[in-house]
C-alpha cells in the first residue's frame, strides 16, 4: 500500500503542476519595465514642477523691469480765503511724473538670480523619476515574491491534499499500517499551508494596491477633467519571471577596497545633489544682491504747473520743475551690514546641506553593498547546497515511508522543509534585486549639460 502511496504521491506533484500552469489569471499582467514607465509617464508631480519652474521663469523675466513710473496731479498755493484760482500768481495745476531706479546692479542681479534658481527644477524632475523608479521597482519586487510564493504554496497544497486522500482511504479501508494521527497530521498541514496561503494573499493584494498608486493614467493637458478611477485597471498580475536588474556604475562599489572619496565624487553629479549646488549659487547671487544696498537708489522727477491769468486778464507763465533724488546709506552697521553677514550665513548653510546629503548617501550605499554581501552568500549557500539537500531529505523520507522504514510526520517536515527553503532563496533573490535597485538611485547621473558643475572634489588638494 505505501508503494501505491509513493506512486501516487509523484503523480500528484505533475497534476500540482498542470493544474498551475492552467490557472491563467484573466487579470492584466504586467512587467517590471511596463510598471515603471507608466509611473514615471503619469506622475503629476512632474506637471507640476514644470508648472513651477515656468511661473519663476515669467517671475524672472517681469523682475528685470523698472518700477513703474509714477504720475502726481494736484492744486498747488490755492488761497484759502476765495478758492479762487486766479487770485495768486503761485496758484497753479501741477502734473508731475518721477522715475525711480534699483540701486547699482540689483536688477540685473535679482533677474539672473531667479532665472538660476528655476534650473533647480528639471534637476528635481531627475530625481523624481529615479525615486519613481526605485519605489515602484521594491513594490514590483514586493507584488513578485508573493504571488510566486502564491504559487509554491499551491502546489505544495495540491500534494498534501493528495496525500491525505491516500492516506485517509487507506486508513478507512484499514489496509497496511496507515495510522490515524498521520491522517491527522495530513489533515492538518492543509489547513496551516491555507493559513500561509491566505497570509500571502493578503501581501499580493496590499503590493497590487500600493503599486496602482503610480498606474493611474493622468492626462496633464486637462487639469479640471473629474478623473474616473473606476475606469482604472486595479486587478492585475506581475511577470512570472524575474527581471536582471544590473548595478549601473559596478566598478566603483564591487571592489573589496572601494574608494569613498571616487564615489563621493560620483554622487556629485546625481540630479539631487546638482540641485542643492543651484541653490548654492543662488545664495551666492543673494549675497551679491545684498551688497547692492550699500548702494543709494536714485530716482528722478518733473512736474508742470499750469497758472491762470490774473483777474485783471494779465497772463502768466507756467511753471516746469525737474530735479534728481536719492538716499543716502550712511547707517549700515545694523542695516547693510548685517544683511550681508546673514546672506553669508545662509550660503554656507547650503554647503552643509550638500555635505550632509553626500554622507547620507555613502552611508545608504556602504549598508546596502553589506546587504548585498550577505545576501550573495545565502543565495549560494541555498543554491549549493540547501535547495539540493531538502529536496534529497523529502525523497529519501518517502522512500523511508514507502518501505516501512519511515514516519510519515518526517515526509509531511521534509516537505515543508523544502518549501521553506525554496520561499527563503525567493525571498534573497527579490532582497538582492531590492539592494541593488536603491544603489542604482544613489548613482544616477543627471543628463543635463546645462547645470552647475562640480565645484568641489573629495579627496583633493
Amino acid at each position: 500500500m505505501k508503494q501505491e502511496l509513493a506512486i501516487l504521491l509523484n503523480l500528484s506533484i505533475a497534476i500540482a503542476c498542470g493544474l498551475l500552469s492552467l490557472n491563467v489569471r484573466a487579470e492584466q499582467v504586467i512587467s517590471l519595465e511596463q510598471a515603471i514607465a507608466i509611473a514615471q509617464q503619469n506622475d503629476p508631480w512632474q506637471h507640476g514642477n514644470k508648472l513651477k519652474q515656468t511661473a519663476l521663469e515669467e517671475r524672472s523675466i517681469a523682475s528685470g523691469s523698472l518700477p513703474d513710473p509714477q504720475i502726481s496731479l494736484g492744486l498747488a498755493n490755492l488761497p484759502t480765503d476765495t478758492w479762487n484760482f486766479n487770485q495768486e500768481g503761485m496758484t497753479q495745476f501741477k502734473v508731475g511724473i518721477s522715475q525711480m531706479f534699483p540701486r547699482g546692479d540689483s536688477l540685473e542681479i535679482k533677474q539672473d538670480r531667479l532665472k538660476t534658481a528655476s534650473t533647480k527644477f528639471p534637476l528635481l524632475r531627475e530625481d523624481r523619476r529615479a525615486k519613481v523608479k526605485q519605489s515602484v521597482s521594491e513594490l514590483w519586487f514586493d507584488a513578485y515574491l508573493a504571488q510566486q510564493t502564491i504559487r509554491l504554496i499551491e502546489k505544495d497544497r495540491v500534494l498534501f491534499e493528495q496525500m491525505a486522500d491516500v492516506v485517509k482511504a487507506s486508513y478507512s479501508n484499514v489496509i497496511g499500517k496507515i495510522r490515524q494521527q498521520d491522517v491527522i497530521r495530513a489533515q492538518l498541514e492543509i489547513v496551516q499551508l491555507d493559513d500561509r496561503l491566505t497570509a500571502e494573499k493578503q501581501k499580493f493584494e496590499s503590493a497590487i494596491a500600493r503599486l496602482n498608486e503610480w498606474l493611474v493614467i493622468y492626462n496633464s493637458d486637462d487639469l479640471n477633467q473629474t478623473y474616473d478611477f473606476d475606469r482604472q485597471t486595479s486587478a492585475f498580475s506581475v511577470s512570472e519571471q524575474l527581471p536582471h536588474v544590473k548595478l549601473t556604475t559596478p566598478a566603483l562599489v564591487e571592489a573589496n577596497n572601494y574608494s569613498r572619496n571616487a564615489l563621493a565624487n560620483e554622487l556629485l553629479a546625481h540630479p539631487a545633489i546638482l540641485a542643492i549646488d543651484v541653490e548654492q549659487e543662488v545664495a551666492d547671487k543673494g549675497i551679491s544682491l545684498t551688497k547692492q544696498q550699500y548702494k543709494p537708489q536714485w530716482g528722478v522727477n518733473a512736474s508742470y504747473g499750469y497758472r491762470d491769468n490774473m483777474q485783471s486778464g494779465e497772463g502768466r507763465a507756467d511753471l516746469f520743475s525737474v530735479g534728481v533724488t536719492f538716499d543716502l546709506p550712511l547707517f549700515t552697521g545694523n542695516k547693510q551690514d548685517k544683511e550681508v553677514a546673514a546672506s553669508i550665513a545662509e550660503s554656507e548653510a547650503v554647503k552643509t546641506e550638500k555635505l550632509l546629503l553626500v554622507k547620507k548617501m555613502l552611508s545608504a550605499i556602504d549598508k546596502e553593498l553589506q546587504q548585498l554581501k550577505g545576501l550573495s552568500q545565502r543565495q549560494s549557500i541555498y543554491n549549493d547546497l540547501l535547495l539540493k539537500q531538502t529536496h534529497d531529505q523529502a525523497e529519501a523520507a518517502l522512500t523511508a515511508y514507502t518501505n516501512d522504514d519511515g514516519d510519515f510526520a518526517e515526509v509531511v517536515r521534509s516537505r515543508i522543509a523544502e518549501l521553506n527553503a525554496k520561499i527563503s532563496s525567493l525571498q534573497i533573490e527579490v532582497d538582492t534585486l531590492k539592494a541593488i535597485t536603491r544603489i542604482n538611485y544613489f548613482l544616477t547621473q543627471s543628463t543635463g549639460n546645462n547645470h552647475v558643475g562640480r565645484n568641489h572634489q573629495f579627496g583633493e588638494e
